[in-house]
């Protein structure tokens, strides 16, 4: 399951995340996405979610959103 398939005000736990652009993940990782992490889905969109890791809101794209496993 991907975070495009979440609920929305649910909370979830990331199991990984297949990227292979080493800048994206370190971007995520400086985000608090990683493997391990909770994250919650604020709301779905057509164009992506808007989510909740940690203290911050952040709108993620569809494509990343599909990259995510919850």
């Amino acid at each position: 399951m991907t975070l495009q398939d979440a609920e929305n005000g649910r909370e979830y736990v990331i199991k990984g995340i297949a990227t292979k652009d080493e800048e994206l993940n370190s971007f995520l990782f400086s985000l608090g996405c990683y493997e391990g992490e909770s994250v919650t889905v604020i709301i779905k969109r057509k164009s992506g979610c808007v989510i909740a890791i940690k203290d911050g809101r952040y709108h993620i794209d569809r494509a990343l959103a599909e990259a995510i496993a919850i």
